[in-house]
């Protein structure tokens, strides 16, 4: 028996929407910046800092403070997809001020 192929197939920016700010977890570490590019195995972040501790995590993403953030230089971050464990729009702007 074949198998039947989907019907919807879904791009590789699904659901990430470019021009939105991102809380992403990854495996090791937070980072927070405006998505520019989906790739298949990666995103790419500017304007992204590291963020050491949300503080609650729940508090962090309603209220938009966050206890210690450590701003990337200039110029687009890469994060390998495969790292990430979970992400959120930030609605909150970006946190280019180490605090």
């Amino acid at each position: 028996m074949v198998a039947k192929k989907s019907a919807k197939t879904e791009s590789p920016s699904a659901p990430w929407s470019i021009g939105k700010l991102y809380l992403i977890r990854t495996v090791t570490n937070f980072l927070l910046g405006k998505l520019t590019h989906v790739g298949p195995q990666e995103l790419v972040l500017e304007d992204c800092a590291w963020v050491a501790s949300t503080g609650r995590f729940n508090e962090a993403v309603r209220s938009g403070h966050l206890d210690e953030v450590e701003p990337y230089p200039d110029g687009p971050v890469i994060v390998g997809r495969g790292s990430i464990v979970d992400a959120c729009i930030w609605a909150h702007g970006p946190q280019r001020v180490a605090l």
